[in-house]
């Protein structure tokens, strides 16, 4: 596929590193040459320097021949224009746009029909606002994503000693009759591991599993001490994501959120029902002493400085917060704080990269999502057709050509969660859950489930 993508930041970056291994043809647009010659120097692809929504430099970058435009430049207008110039001039066939401001997004008409022609909006915001919700709704979880609507959730946790399942076989793992699980990967350091039943958990194991949205709190009470619901929440940064997450915890949570502009955080309480907004910096010792740091259930720092969360999160930690999530945007940072004193580190970068790839693939892959920062890959497959239009429908699990990395974790039937055995039949509109540990085979999982032309 002929891709343009538009803006070299680390999204931009990050997006093209995930596409370059698929045989795709990549074409990055920016105004910075020391970030086009960064990407050039890691990468086999070629660069613009120009303005990402002028024609002269969309048609240098082959906007005629393009099959898809992603725009994701740190300006939502130019985002927006770049889209409207590849439509009318070039007849890009799609074109995807990085949108993040909330006024724009609160009127998605904007998008539609004779307006801008955008296919597919992908705020980060947004994005983000739901991941942190989720792992605030899923206590000691560190990465929670769903699965066919919803239905299914794949979590990735880590054990401690105080889990009755550590120093046993995954086949000890209890939930309740008729509850269904399936242990994906375990990550023990950098390894990956795809267990069998008879794979013994250590402390400090990262498991990924998929169950039913209803057992996920029966299977995270096997892997660790079971946590109370978080009721007090303290959010540190008043942007655009710390006051979409207070709007959307305040009507469950006790929650504060700490905004060192004045006039940011008067506009912030005019805006929030029921949160309380503080003015300081979310670094301040006596500060967080007097909101009760000992007792709150989260801290999450979310303003524009790594730094600042860090530090933040790291002292909010040693005075008492029972669980802290960091925003971190530069990811060598995430890989050094994570599973230490910091409990979560949240990638923005990850987070949209994720939503990116679901708008890439063909129409039968319907989610796809990162995991641990992109060494892994969780994706959801719709099996369409009959079985001699189909490799993999009437098609028993260990009859299907998966590539070696790939594991089936799960399979959704209708309203139905089913645990997949090496004998279970593949059948026409399941929703296939699947695993890889080397993302590069994700292409050859695409192709298996693509049916003859004859399917209509």
């Amino acid at each position: 596929m002929k891709i343009i993508i538009l803006g070299a930041g680390q999204v931009g970056s990050t997006l093209a590193q995930n596409l370059l291994p698929e045989d795709n043809d990549i074409t990055v647009v920016d105004l910075k040459d020391a970030d086009l010659r960064g990407l050039q120097d890691r990468m086999d692809l070629k660069i613009i320097k120009g303005h990402a929504a002028h024609p002269r430099v969309l048609a240098q970058a082959g906007a005629r021949d393009a099959e898809m435009l992603i725009a994701v430049t740190n300006s939502d207008e130019v985002n927006m224009v770049a889209c409207q110039v590849a439509y009318t001039l070039f007849n890009t066939p799609t074109r995807i746009a990085r949108i993040r401001s909330a006024d724009l997004l609160r009127h998605p008409e904007l998008f539609k029909g004779e307006a801008v022609p955008i296919d597919k909006v992908i705020s980060p915001e947004e994005l983000i606002t739901h991941h942190v919700k989720q792992l605030i709704e899923v206590p000691g979880a560190l990465q929670v994503v769903d699965f066919a609507g919803g239905k299914v959730q794949l979590v990735a946790a880590r054990t401690a000693r105080s889990g009755t399942l550590v120093g046993n076989a995954l086949k000890n793992l209890n939930v309740y009759p008729g509850g269904e699980v399936r242990v994906a990967a375990i990550f023990r350091g950098e390894q990956a591991i795809i267990p069998d039943g008879n794979t013994i958990v250590r402390s400090e194991d990262e498991l990924v599993f998929l169950a039913a949205r209803r057992d996920i709190g029966r299977v995270m009470a096997n892997l660790q001490r079971v946590d109370k619901p978080a009721r007090r929440v303290l959010l540190a940064g008043g942007g655009n994501i710390g006051r979409r997450l207070a709007r959307v915890l305040e009507r469950d949570h006790y929650v504060k959120i700490m905004e060192r502009d004045e006039a940011s955080a008067r506009r912030l309480s005019e805006e929030l029902d029921r949160a309380i907004v503080l003015v300081g910096d979310c670094a301040d010792q006596n500060l967080l002493g007097e909101e009760n740091i000992a007792h709150t259930d989260v801290y999450c720092a979310l303003t524009n400085d790594d730094e600042a969360n860090i530090l933040s999160s790291m002292l909010a930690k040693r005075m008492g917060a029972r669980r802290v999530m960091t925003l971190i945007n530069r990811p060598a940072y995430a890989d050094l704080i994570e599973s230490g004193t910091i409990d979560v580190a949240i990638s923005p970068q990850q987070i949209t990269i994720s939503a990116l790839l679901t708008h890439l693939r063909h129409g039968h892959v319907v989610q796809v999502h990162t995991l641990r920062r992109g060494a892994a890959e969780a994706i959801e497959v719709v099996a369409h057709g009959h079985e001699n239009e189909s490799r993999v429908v009437g098609r028993k699990i260990e009859d299907l050509d998966l590539p070696s990395s790939a594991t089936v974790g799960g399979v959704v039937r209708g309203d139905k969660f089913l645990i997949p055995h090496h004998d279970s039949k593949i059948l026409s509109e399941d929703h296939v859950i699947l695993f890889l540990t080397d993302r590069s085979q994700e292409r050859e999982v695409e192709k298996l489930f693509q049916v003859s032309v004859t399917f209509i």
